[in-house]
């Protein structure tokens, strides 16, 4: 059970809001018009649904390879249907993260909000969809193959993580003073269209995980009980705990 709760707290991650919009937004003039079109390619939308595939790492090793489709509702609600290598459920209703291994009889919830301080690219898909609230300063990642020619990877400082940073000259370096951000993320979207195409996240630790989308769809007709979880009969409530000092990566 300690392998399978990693990958949910993770997610939680990726479904923290941010309850402000915060000063020193950082954007070189090369890439603010490719943040203005993932913006605008998203914004409108009420509800979005994707096909996703996850890869799950530990120093440069996959350790699990999960895919199923997803879903994003403003305000802040989240579903992920895990459809291989078996059947999982990763669902935010707005104020609860549910986790339901159907295998083990077992839902494990935690507030959506314990932690202002988990913010990721992905919390924009389900907010309002602006780059500011999650990053302090966004720059190109070109170190980072992406995944078709068309394609661009930008980095994300993360806002709260990048107090430390030291800005470089250079688009690829990272450079940190003091102590190491505990994650660095980076989002691969299409050039010409916004289209987001993959998500990374690496902690200092070693600890990695990738998701890479496809098939979008916008305003797909999916009724709001999708994003409600309800209890099947017999599976037990666990109350989920947040591991200390790791923003929630915990293999």
């Amino acid at each position: 059970m300690a392998r399978r709760l990693g990958r949910p707290l993770i997610c939680v991650v990726l479904a923290a809001c941010l309850a402000c919009v915060l000063p020193a937004y950082d954007v070189s003039p090369d890439v603010k018009p490719l943040v203005a079109l993932f913006e605008a390619r998203y914004r409108a939308a009420h509800t979005l649904q994707a096909t996703f595939l996850e890869r799950y790492t530990e120093n440069g090793h996959v350790i699990r390879v999960e895919a199923g489709t997803a879903y994003f509702r403003r305000p802040g609600k989240m579903r992920w249907e895990y459809e291989a290598p078996e059947k999982n459920l990763f669902l935010v209703d707005g104020k609860t993260a549910w986790f339901y291994v159907p295998a083990d009889h077992t839902a494990t919830r935690v507030p959506a909000k314990m932690s202002a301080d988990w913010r990721t690219p992905m919390a924009l898909l389900a907010g309002e969809m602006k780059v500011s609230r999650v990053c302090g300063r966004v720059q190109l990642a070109s170190q980072e193959k992406a995944e078709s020619p068309g394609n661009v990877v930008l980095y994300c400082e993360v806002r709260g993580e990048g107090t430390k940073s030291q800005k470089s000259d250079s688009p690829d370096t990272y450079a940190q003073t003091g102590e190491a951000a505990e994650a660095v993320f980076f989002f691969e979207i299409v050039k010409k269209t916004g289209d987001l195409v993959r998500v990374l996240v690496r902690d200092s630790g070693g600890v990695g995980i990738e998701f890479q989308f496809s098939n979008w769809k916008t305003d797909p007709r999916v009724n709001d009980a999708l994003f409600r979880f309800s209890v099947p009969p017999g599976v037990a409530i666990v109350n989920g705990e947040l591991p200390a000092g790791r923003n929630g990566v915990n293999p």
